[in-house]
């Protein structure tokens, strides 16, 4: 898992700005996880991929959906409700964002998402109306409950931490490393990032991308932006989508509110915020409630930075950069 895979990220492209190198050599490992790649840059010359594999295990353990003996599978089959340290962190984090983004981030709408056929779990055939119905009376995070270190839930509920449990791990690696007092790193798993310091390596300040929304599968840089002391996490529509047999496109964000996928012209939202976990199910929120209302929450909310791409009336290409996000 030594390969470095630097350069094309889920959604968006990572570099550091151009200088004379120094005599600083960075220590840049990376591989494959959580169905996705990790690279991770810092200022060290301790080897530390055993320790990030550990880390990782430890996350899937947990979190992840797709791992039939995962704590959290376990509890959705309703067969043990016991959880640790990790996930009560990352549901208290979901408990918040739900509350701030009026219930647009909710990691209970899983079943749901698995009916459209882009969770882990096999598609309901023939979907329609009254299947979704029925499948929303499950969801809810407030239905859920911890009780010191177990989870109480309605029996059909079906929890998905993927919408902020990658962003989580990027923050378990960055506090790591901070742990074994290196200032200077970047962290990033499939397009997430979370950077402290700059590039000892490159005398330089950490510098990231934002990709150009291309439906084609191609990929090019719409916006660069020095990302210092922060995490960045990014939520896009234009590649993960089905088609059905009529030719409409669903994007995989699913609305929380009526159980369909959301209907909306904006192509990706970037959020800048002090932990990856928070930028990531923010900008998974916020890519589902649409420009106006997210207008609206961030008139109080001073928490997070972001960034849109849409499409205007003449399905042209727009940007709109909110709450200071970097020009």
């Amino acid at each position: 898992m030594r390969q470095f895979l630097i350069g094309f990220l889920a959604l968006g492209l990572l570099w550091s700005c151009k200088s004379e190198p120094k005599n600083t050599k960075n220590s840049k490992i990376g591989g494959a996880v959580f169905g996705t790649t990790y690279s991770v840059i810092y200022d060290s010359a301790v080897d530390y991929e055993k320790q990030f594999d550990s880390l990782f295990y430890v996350i899937n353990k947990s979190m992840s959906t797709y791992i039939p003996d995962s704590d959290i599978s376990k509890l959705n089959r309703n067969e043990n409700n016991v959880i640790d340290s990790h996930f009560k962190k990352v549901l208290e984090s979901s408990y918040s964002i739900f509350d701030k983004t009026e219930g647009a981030f909710d990691p209970t709408i899983g079943a749901v998402v698995n009916a459209w056929s882009f969770g882990p779990e096999g598609r309901i055939v023939d979907l329609d109306s009254l299947k979704i119905d029925s499948l929303m009376h499950s969801v809810g995070l407030k239905k859920v409950k911890r009780i010191e270190h177990t989870v109480v839930k309605p029996e059909g509920t079906f929890i998905d931490f993927n919408a902020i449990a990658k962003g989580y791990a990027v923050d378990v690696v960055a506090e790591f490393l901070e742990s074994k007092s290196i200032e200077n790193y970047l962290v990033e798993i499939g397009g997430e990032i979370r950077c402290k310091g700059y590039n000892a390596e490159k005398q330089s300040s950490w510098t990231v991308g934002i990709d150009k929304p291309n439906f084609d599968g191609s990929q090019s840089v719409l916006k660069a932006i020095n990302l210092e002391d922060a995490a960045m996490a990014t939520s896009g529509t234009y590649r993960k989508f089905k088609v059905d047999e009529q030719g409409n496109r669903f994007a995989h964000i699913i609305d929380t509110k009526t159980g369909y996928p959301s209907k909306t012209n904006v192509l990706s939202v970037s959020v800048i915020a002090s932990e990856c976990m928070v930028a990531d199910a923010y900008a998974t929120a916020f890519q589902a409630m649409g420009i106006e209302k997210v207008m609206a929450l961030l008139k109080n909310n001073s928490e997070v930075k972001v960034f849109f791409v849409f499409e205007n009336e003449n399905n042209e290409l727009e940007t709109l950069a909110l709450n200071g996000f970097p020009e």
